[in-house]
């Protein structure tokens, strides 16, 4: 890849390229076969995107008219702030797209959305052991000393 790629919003046009880049997403959390996020799950994640009273967004990476990568992200309220946070909650770049700038160009057009939209923080977290995604991680925010708790309901 010679120039940067052009990060815009997803649109509708879209959906295949976004539908493999979000598959390979889910394969590397280990999200396929009984554990797959389901078609109904999906096909509704992308319709929220087009949707003006959903707070989640997506934007992807293109470079001659392919995908290489994928951001979703959500507003929400928070305590502790009048602003809302932004949340990061998925970032994905092609294999064969990664170590060209793709995930900073992503993030950074996050940071750029969260911005405008009054939100003073954008977070998110990651697997511990995801090395490769967290040296570029180290470089763009701070890492915090919060740990995930969750229980499926």
């Amino acid at each position: 890849m010679t120039s940067k790629p052009i990060i815009r919003d997803v649109r509708k046009a879209d959906f295949e390229q976004w539908q493999a880049l979000w598959a390979g997403y889910n394969a590397f959390y280990k999200r396929t076969g009984p554990t797959a996020v389901s078609d109904e799950v999906t096909r509704t994640t992308w319709a929220r995107f087009f949707d003006a009273y959903e707070p989640m967004h997506a934007m992807v990476a293109e470079h001659d008219g392919r995908l290489l990568g994928l951001v979703h992200y959500i507003y929400h309220r928070n305590t502790t702030m009048l602003g809302p946070a932004c949340y990061l909650q998925d970032l994905f770049t092609a294999p064969d797209a990664r170590g060209h700038g793709v995930g900073r160009a992503l993030i950074e057009a996050v940071y750029d959305r969260a911005a405008a939209a009054g939100s003073p923080r954008v977070y998110w977290n990651t697997q511990e052991n995801n090395d490769t995604a967290r040296k570029l991680y180290d470089q763009v925010a701070d890492l915090t000393d919060f740990l995930l708790y969750r229980k499926t309901i």
